[in-house]
């Protein structure tokens, strides 16, 4: 029986870390496009995108994952019916959220840079481009690996949220035998997975953190 749960939260852990990576790969990138258009001199887009950060940010993910499971299906049934439908709704909720924190924490760190080396880059007939990602960019990591790796850390567990639309997640996997045989141990026992993958990841960010610091200013 035991090998059976585990093999059961093993394949559970693997879509939860499928939903981190793809949310990662897609909330990043996001994420800067959204900072650099709240940070946009052209204010019909600074104010729609600050507008948008402000709704993400400002109501509960789990209600935005409803919502974009939901609504859709009511207005066609096809749209999330594929076999991998409920994990796309998932990870569509949880990038846009996510995004819209990354960008906030990118638009901290860039405003924090001193803008006296956009100057000194211009006077050495840099353009904005070059002077970005060859004078502040590192420096800008540098600044927001602290908040960034919190953010992420909070993903790990923000993915258990999924299983509210029946994604076979980690915590699904522990309650249905939690409700087909009574066990209640296997729910308990998914946080060994939580607190191992959160464990790696503060080693990492640790580790990366000390790495830049050579870009501290």
């Amino acid at each position: 029986m035991f090998q059976t749960v585990l093999n059961a939260l093993n394949q559970g852990f693997l879509l939860t870390l499928a939903l981190f990576l793809v949310t990662l790969a897609g909330a990043l990138p996001l994420g800067l496009l959204v900072s650099f258009g709240s940070m946009s001199r052209f204010r019909p887009l600074r104010y729609v995108m600050r507008t948008i950060v402000w709704i993400f940010r400002g109501s509960p993910l789990l209600l935005q994952l409803f919502i974009i499971f939901y609504v859709p299906g009511e207005l066609d049934h096809n749209i999330w019916a594929f076999s991998s439908g409920r994990f796309w709704a998932a990870a569509t909720a949880f990038i846009l959220n996510y995004a819209c924190y990354f960008s906030e924490i990118y638009r901290g760190g860039i405003e924090s840079i001193p803008r006296g080396q956009d100057e000194a880059g211009l006077v050495l007939g840099m353009t904005k481009q070059q002077i970005f990602f060859k004078v502040k960019f590192m420096q800008l990591v540098r600044r927001i690996v602290p908040p960034i790796s919190n953010e992420i850390i909070t993903l790990v567990k923000d993915t258990s949220l999924a299983n509210s639309i029946a994604l076979a997640e980690v915590i699904w996997a522990g309650k249905k035998f939690m409700k087909s045989d009574g066990l209640v141990w296997p729910l308990f026992f998914t946080i060994l997975y939580y607190l191992a993958f959160t464990g790696l990841l503060t080693l990492f960010f640790g580790w990366l953190e000390k790495k830049l610091s050579y870009y501290s200013v």
